[in-house]
């Protein structure tokens, strides 16, 4: 069967989706909209309404008009070719930091199950993450192409804190013509006949397990499953926003999800939120549907 076309209705697996999350939190609810400026924007007024008694929430948009990243940056997201949606639920861990990095891990999982160096005889398409949140289609001929990002935002309730995570992926080709110069990956060019409800299925659950995971462990067992996707260790890169490094190589993460970086000052820890990365050597990347969700 061919897939629905970019504008076709689509059909969501919402009881699929509710028992996934409920088998997690047994108060979770899924609710799917049919266009809204920013998911995570609309879970942040929820949660600080004090809607959120009722329980975590997914809130699925077939398009956004008004999405945000990091850093301020907005991009829009088109019915039937992007994937976006927002989970929002309180969450305790020890320790926040790598909780993008985590979901990063999850998300690649759950689309590219290989989790370990590309053997010489597969496809020469990977699943690959790039630090501190973005997912990017990678290529044996190429550096690689943003495939989707993480945006990830808490805020407290009393003397609760919930979390917002949001995510966006390119899942099949915008109808329309994609501007001159723009490198756009598609997860269909993984999974061909991959719709955005298919896309949606695949992710939920381990996102939830890895949340829950996380609130229990941190990082650290992440680590692992994170370095054999690291599409920055061992490669120059350049630092912005940084107040004393420009310049350096990527070491890898450490078990807290800080980005290794040997300079001229030695080796530093660089933590998300602090830094933009652009790996010497990576094509530029024009702004495409997804490329702002960073």
């Amino acid at each position: 069967m061919m897939p629905a076309a970019v504008g076709s209705p689509l059909v969501w697996p919402r009881q699929a989706l509710s028992e996934a999350l409920r088998s997690v939190w047994p108060a979770a609810q899924v609710d799917v909209v049919s266009s809204t400026p920013s998911t995570n924007t609309a879970l942040m007024d929820w949660v600080r309404n004090g809607s959120s008694e009722a329980g975590p929430r997914l809130l699925v948009a077939e398009a956004q008009t008004a999405g945000r990243g990091r850093l301020g940056r907005t991009w829009v997201a088109q019915a039937g070719a992007s994937l976006t949606f927002s989970l929002a639920l309180p969450l305790a861990p020890g320790d926040w930091s790598g909780l993008s990095l985590a979901v990063g891990v999850a998300l690649a999982q759950a689309l590219d199950p290989c989790d370990g160096p590309l053997p010489a005889d597969a496809p020469g398409v990977r699943i690959g993450l790039k630090w501190p949140n973005d997912l990017w289609l990678v290529d044996r001929q190429a550096p690689g192409r943003k495939l989707g990002g993480i945006l990830v935002e808490t805020v407290a309730v009393g003397a609760v804190r919930w979390v917002v995570v949001g995510v966006g992926l390119n899942v099949r080709p915008p109808v329309g013509e994609v501007p001159a110069g723009v490198s756009l990956a598609c997860l269909a060019e993984w999974l061909p006949g991959i719709t955005v409800p298919d896309a949606l299925a695949r992710v939920v659950s381990p996102l939830a397990q890895a949340l829950k995971q996380f609130e229990s462990t941190g990082f650290a067992p992440f680590a692992p499953h994170y370095a054999v996707r690291d599409l920055l260790r061992g490669r120059a890169i350049t630092l912005s926003h940084h107040p004393d490094i420009t310049q350096g190589v990527a070491e890898g993460v450490a078990d807290d999800g800080a980005l290794r970086v040997r300079s001229a000052q030695g080796l530093s820890l660089i933590y998300s939120g602090e830094v933009s990365v652009r790996p010497d050597g990576f094509p530029h990347v024009p702004i495409t549907p997804m490329e702002d969700m960073a």
